[in-house]
């Protein structure tokens, strides 16, 4: 059964752009694309390997050399210049998410070392997905090693492999793209920052779009090869056209006054490092040879940017990604580079019409096989900077807004700078007069780990036994080892015992009791479950707002750090669970932009709703261990023997060994301590809401050494020395002498 084409595409003109920009230029560093379920990502992804120049190589070369220049390292070279040549279509090798690092890679060819017993190598996903596409579907769940792997081949054009006595190393060049669901997580910004172009896609609202979708998918699965047929000729025209944009791109010229508004427009937006800059000429240059051209525009310069830019705007994981279009434009006047500098419309890329009838999605458009496009010729609306996205249940968007009436129902939740106040009328309409504050800007969190090593979810918070990690030893298969044997280690302990079993000829003899497992150490993601005091003692003094920009500081710890994260809430009478422990750590952050303050304290029943939820969760995710972050002035007012309840829910947290820590947000000169009792109730760590930033001990402590290093031992450190209190007469002595 034939793909689907890539002209069926409806709307998605910024996607289609994108992977086509890409196919002319590899060096532009690939693509990005962001949206919401059911969006035609992975379609277009796969159907544009179609359109791709076929690829010569050299015949037998397991790493794809090109024959023109071989790589001079090749593991299969040398190469001799007489060496047959063979053509083949380029390839999308597909890196799936559960992938191990050795398919990644590459690792020892099991089989010829079992059998012949020499050490050769077999090529992963990266030797093949060289001089092609390497497609990664939910980019934003890949585990962190293989992130870690991505980025060095990447940055380096070449992939390295050093274990189990392979010493590798290979060209790896590829156009990398990836697509992902920002609802469920967001990704590393070293891997975002590697992607040269994003692009956020949405589904259109406009119903004659949706019908048109519907019918050509409706279409496809009917007649997939005369569907496809039909769309044959339009993908032969944009294959040609990205075929000669390959030959004319080393005649295109960047003057030197067009790189230089390039490099204002990039400074204007603040981005960190010259990555933005390089991929914004590149691109620049790809979208005049896309449209014939060997002279760079204005408008060449405003596509570019309104790909390269928007990823790399972000000042942290909770600022909304995009570009406004107005301050797009402004930036582009600032330099020059107005709408008055740009060539005819006639001088764009070909469209790719229906065959049948007219497209009322617009050029370079396809259908998904199961999905939506957004509505033609409008691309997402991203809001302004400081809001976010939330729908009226507290989801994120993380696609934007289209426009439409279907959308009145969304709502902007405000991200407050450092040191603002919030805006008037800011309260979500909670009950009681209650309302909201907003967080400030979150800061640098102190690490909190969950004692002990455990065997969870591959992260980067607490120590763990994991699939992956330092292999720290090896050990028969048994409790507590992983089931992938360690191939060097299994060969050591079979080699002595050659000549007893009789071995004759190439090879080993293995027994079962030969097999050896690794025991790798490295760490793991934990679940944080945050439990917050919303009563109307934590709203005194904007006491609430502190508390906000803790949670939030914690959570960008999180993110960091690749946990789950839950919300767990409680004021008047009653407990809330604001948020199911979930990876989304933006959906954690809306939530807790949108928690009201107000009424009286239960306490006990926040601690019993966070029992509750860490139950089910043991349930359902039993390797990865919780650790209960509790937030209040341990205060108890709500209902009769409130304080004595909310003790004995402590203690009964306490029997269930979950690891806990109290943040203690009472506030004022006179302080009852209450919360210092309950961590004592919970076995928990007693930390003051002041050192939750990571820079409130270690601060202090320079600052003494400080202190002491420019004026000698202060008189505290003076062995057998009192302190001596201002004012006192051996101060007024020392002052004198």
């Amino acid at each position: 059964m034939r793909s689907y084409p890539f002209s069926a595409v409806v709307g998605m003109d910024d996607m289609a752009l994108a992977l086509t920009l890409s196919a002319v230029s590899p060096a532009i560093g690939g693509v990005l694309i962001r949206g919401e379920k059911g969006t035609a990502k992975s379609t277009i992804v796969r159907a544009l390997t179609g359109l791709l120049p076929p690829v010569t190589v050299v015949t037998g070369c397991r790493f794809s050399c090109d024959p023109t220049a071989p790589d001079p390292d090749c593991p299969d070279g040398p190469h001799d210049p007489a060496t047959p040549s063979t053509t083949r279509p380029a390839r999308l090798v597909e890196l799936p998410v559960g992938a191990t690092e050795d398919r990644v890679l590459g690792a020892l060819h099991l089989e010829r070392a079992l059998r012949d017993g020499v050490t050769a190598y077999e090529p992963g996903l990266l030797a093949s997905a060289h001089r092609g596409l390497l497609y990664v579907d939910e980019v934003n769940l890949l585990h962190d090693h293989l992130v870690d792997v991505l980025l060095d081949a990447a940055a380096m054009g070449r992939a390295t492999v050093e274990r189990e006595g392979v010493s590798v190393a290979h060209a790896a060049r590829f156009v990398l793209v990836g697509t992902m669901n920002p609802e469920e997580g967001e990704l590393r910004p070293q891997l975002l920052d590697r992607f040269g172009l994003t692009v956020e896609v949405a589904a259109s609202r406009d119903p004659a779009v949706r019908a048109e979708v519907t019918r050509r998918r409706l279409g496809y699965e009917a007649d997939p090869d005369g569907f496809a047929a039909r769309y044959e000729t339009a993908d032969a025209e944009r294959a040609a056209r990205i075929a000669q944009a390959r030959r004319l791109l080393p005649e295109v010229r960047l003057d030197d006054d067009t790189l230089h508004r390039i490099a204002v427009v990039c400074a204007s937006f603040e981005v960190d490092g010259m990555r933005a800059d390089l991929v914004t000429a590149r691109t620049a240059m790809a979208h005049a040879a896309w449209c014939g051209r060997t002279t760079v525009h204005g408008v060449d310069v405003r596509a570019a940017a309104r790909l390269a830019l928007p990823h790399r705007r972000r000042r942290d994981p909770f600022d909304p990604p995009g570009i406004e279009q107005e301050r797009l434009d402004q930036a582009l006047a600032d330099a020059g580079l107005d709408r008055g500098t740009e060539p005819p419309s006639g001088s764009g890329p070909p469209q790719g019409p229906d065959p049948d009838q007219p497209d009322p999605g617009g050029p370079g458009g396809a259908p998904p096989p199961d999905d939506t496009g957004p509505a033609p010729g409008t691309p997402p609306a991203t809001g302004s900077p400081g809001e976010v996205d939330a729908s009226p249940d507290g989801t994120a968007n993380g696609a934007g807004d289209s426009a439409g009436p279907e959308q009145s129902d969304r709502v902007r939740v405000p991200v407050v700078p450092h040191g603002s106040a919030a805006p008037a009328g800011s309260g979500s309409g909670a009950i009681g007069g209650s309302g909201t504050l907003a967080a400030e800007r979150p800061y640098r969190a102190r690490l909190l780990v969950v004692p002990g090593v455990g065997a969870g979810v591959a992260g980067r918070r607490s120590p763990a036994v994991t699939a992956v990690g330092q292999t720290i030893r090896t050990t028969p298969p048994g409790a507590g080892a992983g089931n992938r044997p360690h191939l060097v280690a299994t060969l050591w302990a079979a080699a002595p015992h050659q000549r007893a079993r009789g071995r004759r000829g190439a090879g080993l003899e293995l027994r079962p009791q030969d097999v050896r497992v690794p025991i790798r150490q490295g760490r793991e993601g934990n679940l944080i479950l945050f439990c917050v005091d919303a009563s109307g003692s934590m709203a005194a003094r904007q006491r609430m707002r502190e508390v906000k920009t803790a949670v939030l500081s914690l959570l960008l710890d999180a993110y960091q750090r690749r946990d789950k994260v839950g919300l767990v809430t409680f004021r008047g009478n009653a407990a809330e669970l604001a948020l199911p422990p979930t990876s989304s750590v933006d959906v954690a952050a809306t939530r807790l932009a949108e928690l009201p303050t107000g009424g009286r304290t239960p306490l006990a029943e926040g601690l019993l709703r966070a029992g509750a939820v860490l139950r089910v969760e043991r349930i359902r995710d039993p390797r990865r261990r919780p650790l209960l972050v509790v937030l209040t002035d341990g205060r108890a007012t709500a209902g009769p023997d409130a304080l004595p309840r909310s003790r004995y829910a402590a203690r009964l947290l306490a029997s269930s060994s979950v690891r806990s820590v109290v943040v203690d947000c009472e506030a004022g000169r006179i302080r009852l301590g209450l919360a210092a009792e309950l961590a004592g109730a919970l076995g928990a760590e007693h930390l003051p809401l002041a050192h939750v930033a990571a820079g409130t001990l270690t601060g202090a402590v320079r600052l003494r050494t400080a202190v002491r290093t420019r004026s000698g031992p202060t008189p505290d450190d003076r062995s057998g020395s009192a302190p001596v209190e201002p004012g006192s007469i051996g101060s007024r002595r020392r002052r004198a002498a």
